[in-house]
């Protein structure tokens, strides 16, 4: 397996650390990911996550661009301004810090959602409202569809 897949919610520990969930951490060994780039998703309140290729990636776009440009510069804001990186610890545990704690309400679980190249950190509740709007808005609600 090569792709972050399905979502799991898992509970944060006293001193702050989570489980990534094994099948997750098989594909960051699988594509040797030991650095993890962190960012405030666009979109969705959740952090995004991926290697070091997911941040080179969003700079080919900011290079496409005029430096001085408010899209590349906005661009800058997002990927840089609003990212981190983080490793795991040796048992596979990511530290659920106020930047990850701030932006997304997480409070003492946390959602693990696979998005193929990358994958995302959710607050539970929040998470199933998102995934249940979609469902609604793209299959008018009936699962399956």
């Amino acid at each position: 397996m090569n792709r972050f897949l399905s979502n799991q919610t898992k509970k944060i520990d006293a001193k702050g650390r989570v489980s990534v969930p094994a099948a997750f951490r098989s594909v960051l060994a699988e594509r040797q990911i030991e650095e993890l780039y962190c960012f405030q998703d666009f979109v969705f309140p959740a952090i995004s996550i991926g290697g070091p290729d997911l941040l080179a990636r969003f700079e080919r776009q900011i290079d496409q661009e005029d430096p001085f440009s408010p899209e590349a510069n906005s661009m800058s804001l997002l990927i840089h301004g609003g990212g981190v990186f983080m490793k795991l610890d040796a048992e596979g545990r990511l530290m659920v810090t106020d930047f990850i704690r701030d932006f997304t309400g997480i409070g003492s679980e946390v959602t693990f959602v696979g998005r193929a190249d990358h994958f995302q950190l959710w607050e539970p509740q929040a998470f199933q409202a998102a995934q249940d709007a979609a469902r609604k808005a793209r299959f008018g609600g009936r699962a399956g569809a």
